[in-house]
């Protein structure tokens, strides 16, 4: 490991400068490369005279300092806790070297790149205020502005912080003490810089967020929906509901697996990613490495074989064909929306596929698991107006996707027709959904229960969906729109969530 320690307190003879040279002299004991910065005896400025900082020169110490930190795979602050945060010296040092153009780019006035991500930090900090007061009482200001407000910017992030202290009142023991825990902070580093208990939970929190959990709960209402249509007042069977289910959340799993795995030059140009757009950007990051993807992928289209399998044995003879094709049909309709050689993202009918297996696929993955069957107009009735409400959102969300797409030659739909005529169709979606709703019922009168609120509920989120969308029709859209996003996606909830209600209550009685 390449590591820059920073001495940040202004005496080079105080006992930060002693736990500095003894967190040294463990890591370079333990085979760490290091580099040091001893900020009280660099010559610089550390006021920001220019309107900006990158255009002030800097001084040869502070050329040193962005080398130094380029260098770094890893790097470790010393300094004081003074007025519950870090010394003017390192303020203006942060101030002056971590520079737009070196530490972070603007993108645009909410957007970023983060320069030095990949790096890690420690920070080690003395402080005569008792630590748990600090971090209980004041909240940890200091170093939460250094750890996140200005590390974390640029893309930096903390693996460990150390406090000592009170220090006004530490007996020599104690301080040796505290020397031995530096030192041994130094030494750690050989093994890098999380602990394994910090890389096991950094593992964990990686693969959660390569599964984008956010988009589950809507396919388990649906299928929920469908399973409930099928037995209409009486119990579920719950062997094969959950055997079903379980195969649909393995089978979204590998999904999204896979659309990071295939879709990785267009989320890696992608700028506006966000929490519905862009991917789960756990490859994007090197949060995961595309060995342990490809482990993923194969590991949850396996468990979803298998599941599939355990559901065939809990159902009756009868179902089992209808099962087996119904959710073969679906599982490949989901998978190539990003597979070779399909591709249906790539080819403008992605959205559609969506549409299709998380309001048909989800219901009637529901409904025959409960012994129903795929050709009532019952299942495909409910998935009708769900399917159209879903199409907004994943309209939508393709538009901040639009430039990395078209960079990466993905012919998404957005990408053949335009933003523009995309918020036209998100918008025509929002009023057609609750329309099929309310006329749904005349076909088939069992519906009307079912439906009423998602006809009127829908029709006023609709409006309101529909409203919001318009002014993009003549105004510039902005790269990212998380909040029409949202609004488009709570309007699916419409069509799944009174059935779902009406159905939950039939059977309780």
């Amino acid at each position: 490991m390449r590591c820059l320690l920073i001495l940040a307190h202004p005496r080079r003879d105080s006992l930060c400068g002693a736990l500095f040279d003894a967190c040294v002299d463990g890591a370079r004991q333990a085979g760490v490369e290091c580099r040091e910065l001893i900020l009280g005896e660099m010559n610089f400025d550390p006021d920001v005279h220019a309107v900006s900082p990158e255009w002030q020169p800097l001084e040869p110490d502070l050329v040193r300092a962005q080398r130094d930190i380029a260098w770094a795979q890893h790097l470790v602050f010393v300094y004081p806790t003074w007025w519950g945060t870090f010394p003017a010296r390192l303020k203006g040092f942060l101030d002056r070297v971590l520079t737009p153009g070196f530490a972070f780019r603007h993108v645009t006035h909410s957007q970023w790149d983060k320069l030095l991500a990949g790096r890690t930090a420690d920070l080690i900090t003395t402080m005569d205020t008792p630590p748990l007061v600090y971090r209980l009482i004041y909240r940890a200001p200091g170093q939460q502005a250094l750890a996140r407000a200005t590390l974390g910017y640029c893309g930096l992030r903390t693996a460990r912080i150390q406090t000592f202290g009170p220090v006004v009142a530490s007996s020599a023991a104690q301080r040796r003490h505290w020397l031995d825990r530096a030192r041994s902070s130094g030494e750690r580093l050989a093994r890098g810089a999380y602990s394994p208990a910090q890389q096991r939970a950094q593992r964990l929190v990686a693969w959660l967020a390569a599964l984008r959990l956010q988009f589950y709960p809507m396919t388990w209402i649906a299928y929920t929906v469908g399973a409930l249509a099928a037995v209409v007042g009486q119990p579920l069977s719950m062997a094969p509901y959950w055997l079903g289910y379980l195969t649909l959340f393995l089978v979204e799993a590998g999904t999204v697996f896979l659309n990071d795995w295939f879709d990785f030059d267009s989320d890696r140009r992608n700028r506006n990613a966000g929490p519905f757009t862009g991917g789960s950007r756990v490859l994007v990051d090197g949060r995961l490495e595309r060995p342990a993807m490809r482990w993923g992928i194969t590991l949850a289209l396996l468990a979803a074989g298998g599941a599939l399998l355990a559901l065939l044995v809990a159902v009756p003879a009868g179902s089992v064909m209808a099962i087996t094709v119904l959710y073969a049909v679906f599982a490949t309709l989901a998978l190539v929306y990003t597979v070779p050689p399909l591709k249906l993202s790539h080819r403008g009918w992605g959205e559609l596929d969506v549409a299709l297996t998380h309001s048909a696929g989800a219901i009637l993955a529901g409904y025959v698991a409960q012994g129903g069957a795929w050709h009532d107009s019952l299942p495909w009735l409910l998935a009708l107006p769900l399917g159209v409400a879903i199409l907004p959102a994943i309209l939508l969300a393709g538009c901040p996707d639009r430039t990395a797409d078209l960079a990466a030659a993905k012919r998404t739909l957005v990408v053949l027709v335009g933003k523009r005529s995309t918020v036209r169709l998100a918008m025509a979606g929002a009023l057609v959904a609750p329309a099929l709703a309310a006329a749904l019922p005349l076909l088939l009168p069992a519906l009307a229960p079912l439906l009423g609120w998602s006809a009127a509920g829908g029709a006023l989120h609709g409006l309101l969906l529909w409203w919001r969308l318009r002014r993009f029709t003549f105004d510039p859209m902005p790269e990212r729109i998380d909040g029409a996003i949202v609004l488009a996606l709570t309007f699916t909830l419409w069509f799944c969530v009174p059935p779902w209600v009406v159905l939950t209550r039939m059977a309780g009685a």
